[in-house]
């Protein structure tokens, strides 16, 4: 089961979030072509599973606002934190929510690469390079895992948020999230 021209992974996965026109060459060749719809299929499998883990709070992201909106409408329930550079909030998570938002606002135009760096208390730093971030709205949004802030004492993040390019780093923005427990 091969073939001779694979629909490219990032068309079918646009296909697949219907980012791609319905009816279109990409439909009829899933149709006929067995090796393209068996990788459709695990495509849908891997959905699935990052539905399940996402909606379980399991995972720790990194969003755009369209998937926040997607949470919203699945029926999750969302605590969210709106902060600007400099800026410090008193949060929680309780029983009943289901993620928690921070919507990190700061100058991102012109900034190409983005990354963010956060320390919990005094431990170590720990960066998560190239995130997606929307420019225009100039901010970030950042979901922690649920399952884990739940098990949490009191605690606190400091979150920067470094812009990246050929000169070097720049930091656009530093947030405090000063976590009580639920």
């Amino acid at each position: 089961m091969t073939c001779g021209k694979p629909i490219d992974f990032e068309a079918l996965v646009a296909w697949w979030l219907g980012e791609a026109p319905a009816g279109d060459a990409i439909e009829e060749h899933l149709l006929a072509c067995a090796h393209c719809s068996g990788r459709l299929e695990w495509l849908a499998a891997l959905s699935h599973g990052v539905r399940a883990v996402v909606r379980e709070g399991r995972v720790s992201m990194v969003v755009s606002a369209p998937f926040v909106e997607s949470m919203r409408r699945a029926g999750l329930r969302l605590r969210e934190y709106r902060l600007d550079p400099g800026g410090s909030v008193d949060c929680t998570i309780r029983a009943d929510d289901d993620a928690v938002v921070s919507r990190l606002r700061a100058p991102l135009a012109g900034v190409r690469r983005l990354d963010v760096v956060r320390a919990q208390d005094a431990g170590p730093e720990e960066r998560i390079a190239d995130v997606p971030f929307d420019a225009a709205a100039g901010e970030v949004l950042l979901v922690p895992s649920a399952a884990w802030l739940k098990t949490m004492p009191a605690f606190t993040t400091r979150t920067r948020l470094v812009a990246v390019d050929e000169a070097g780093e720049t930091q656009v923005g530093e947030y405090t999230f000063v976590h009580s427990p639920g």
